[in-house]
């Protein structure tokens, strides 16, 4: 992907700075906070996805300052909870379905979020979400966003679709040549599908089912694997399948649409008109961090918009705010209306990544199935 130069200096960091260190107090509503930010601590050590920690942005967060950054790159959101299990790093950039997780399990810590004065700019479709905020605290910042799309060959696969259907139907005329995500929150994208095909379910919400809900999903997965040729979790191995036409049909993101149009790759997405999953991940800070103040100020400087533009362009996703996207438009024009970064029409279509859990969350109490149950009925549907 296109990579940004930055010139960021002190001013897009500054914020709150007390020579005494950062001090904490009990929020009325919640758990203890910081009430303000000291000096950064010379280091900072973080669990992050490839392409969120790179140099064109790191480098001048470095310089303005003082903090060393020290990336461990995650490859799936189970090895970052594990990893931030460990104590030795000071943040993570969580996909919704860790956020709640680490939360959870207190591995991660509420934040202040007056000590964050680029979150005001943040989109409000952005603030408050249920994947990073508990009984209305928050416990971080959102880095970017992005849907789960339906992508397809358009010199093979007619009419255009504009439906999961076409990767759902256990006859399809696809068959071998469709692909999906890789992981136990696919599930949720056969809920999703379900939500607008069998009303009977009931389902509100695709990280929130019951049993009857749940087994129909899985269900509708077990039959659609027997349509799939390969599913997929890196990006590149997504784009090689498209590019040789061994797979011409499934989910996909955008910014595999824009590789693949580089490529004169005959290719098309949309949002189905069922809606899809999506992912907002989340900068969160550990319960053990041993530099507070340095991850303090990368969850103010990562939200800033030269910085989230730089970052959400290399990676290809859409930036957090209006002033972000002003500068993802110098940088690669188009990239705002691209992603859809200031629709909310669009994004409300969007269901984001979220941990399961026991507790539904509505009047039906703890009768959901939670995320050991999701990886459990992920590995039946893999083993058919």
């Amino acid at each position: 992907m296109r990579r940004l130069r930055l010139a960021v200096g002190a001013t897009a960091i500054a914020f709150i700075v007390s020579a005494c260190g950062a001090g904490a107090s009990p929020s009325p509503s919640g758990p203890a906070v910081p009430t303000e930010v000291g000096p950064g601590e010379g280091a900072l050590n973080l669990v992050a996805w490839a392409g969120y920690v790179e140099k064109d942005w790191v480098d001048p967060f470095e310089t303005a300052t003082g903090c060393k950054v020290n990336a461990t790159l995650g490859n799936t959101s189970d090895e970052m909870v594990t990893l931030m299990k460990t104590g030795n790093y000071d943040g993570v950039s969580a996909s919704g379905d860790a956020t709640n997780r680490l939360i959870a399990a207190g591995d991660v810590a509420a934040v202040n979020l007056d000590l964050i004065p680029n979150y005001k700019n943040v989109f409000e479709g952005l603030k408050g979400k249920p994947h990073n905020t508990v009984n209305g605290v928050p416990y971080g910042v959102p880095h970017g966003r992005g849907a789960n799309l339906l992508m397809w060959r358009t010199d093979i696969v007619t009419p255009a679709p504009d439906s999961w259907s076409v990767v759902f139907d256990a006859n399809s005329p696809y068959k071998g040549k469709v692909t999906a995500y890789d992981a136990p929150i696919y599930i949720a994208d056969a809920a999703v599908y379900l939500m607008t095909t069998r009303p009977d379910l009931g389902i509100t919400n695709p990280y929130e089912l019951d049993e009857k809900q749940f087994a129909a999903s899985v269900e509708l997965l077990k039959q659609q694997r027997s349509i799939i040729g390969k599913y997929w979790s890196l990006y590149t191995d997504e784009q090689a399948a498209f590019a040789a036409g061994d797979t011409v049909v499934g989910t996909t993101w955008q910014v595999i649409k824009n590789l693949l149009d580089a490529d004169k790759v005959a290719v098309e997405l949309t949002l189905p008109k069922e809606g899809a999953t999506g992912w907002s991940d989340t900068w969160m800070i550990s319960t053990k961090a041993k530099n507070p103040n340095c991850m303090y100020k990368w969850m103010d400087y990562i939200i800033s918009p030269a910085a989230n533009a730089a970052a959400t362009v290399y990676f290809g996703e859409a930036p957090v705010s209006k002033a972000g996207c002003e500068e993802a438009e110098k940088a690669s024009p188009g990239h705002c209306e691209t992603f859809h970064a200031e629709d909310e029409a669009y994004f409300s279509k969007v269901y984001y990544w979220a941990t399961p859990q026991k507790e539904c969350g509505d009047s039906r109490g703890a009768v959901c199935k939670d995320f050991a149950e999701w990886n459990q009925a992920w590995t039946d549907v893999k083993v058919l």
